[in-house]
């Protein structure tokens, strides 16, 4: 387990694809930055957008904020790619998304570590489908063998998978987020809410 303390107070994601988004990040007062390649990125510019981002993580410059790369789906054509690049940045960690089971995390691991990615590299989990709200005490249960620190919720992805409606005062996801907070503090796991949609 990851042994230094930050503080996660606000989380920023950032399109990988945007070079003007990557260089503002640097002087964003965020804890940590989500260099996305996943949903901000259409299917045409995957390529350039992990070029991009492996590069820019690579030469630094994003001060004390923890930098995690968002990689596609490892069930994708790009996802294999993600991990494998991402792993060898430098980054403070991995968020793999559309997290069903322990084991997805558990070979996400395996493979960041066969890719030459550092032991203290964290592993980020995506916790956006029904399955994975079920599942998530076996994920975090996952947290030791596989350096998983945190679990990130898909709020959006969840109301749309479910059909529930979006209310202000998000009535619908309370349950999940719930199950999400038991499962990480039972682990020693932070735990971050979905995106702020306004």
């Amino acid at each position: 387990m990851n042994s230094v303390i930050r503080p996660r107070r606000s989380v920023l994601y950032m399109p990988g694809i945007n070079e003007r988004a990557l260089e503002k990040a640097k002087s964003i007062p965020a804890d940590s930055l989500i260099l996305d390649l996943e949903d901000s990125v259409a299917p045409d510019s995957k390529e350039a957008a992990r070029a991009l981002v492996c590069e820019r993580v690579a030469a630094g410059g994003y001060g004390s904020r923890e930098i995690i790369i968002r990689i596609n789906g490892l069930d994708s054509e790009w996802g294999e790619a993600d991990l494998e690049a991402a792993a060898r940045t430098g980054a403070d960690g991995i968020l793999v998304p559309k997290v069903n089971s322990a084991d997805e995390i558990l070979d996400a691991a395996e493979r960041r570590k066969e890719a030459g990615g550092a032991a203290s590299q964290q592993v980020w989990a995506m916790i956006e489908t029904p399955l994975g709200v079920l599942n998530a005490q076996q994920i975090g249960e996952s947290a030791a063998e596989a350096n998983l620190t945190c679990l990130v919720l898909g709020t959006n992805d969840l109301l749309k998978e479910t059909r529930a409606q979006f209310v202000p005062e998000r009535a619908p996801v309370l349950a999940w987020l719930s199950t999400a907070v038991i499962a990480a503090r039972a682990y020693g796991l932070d735990v971050i809410d979905g995106v702020y949609n306004n």
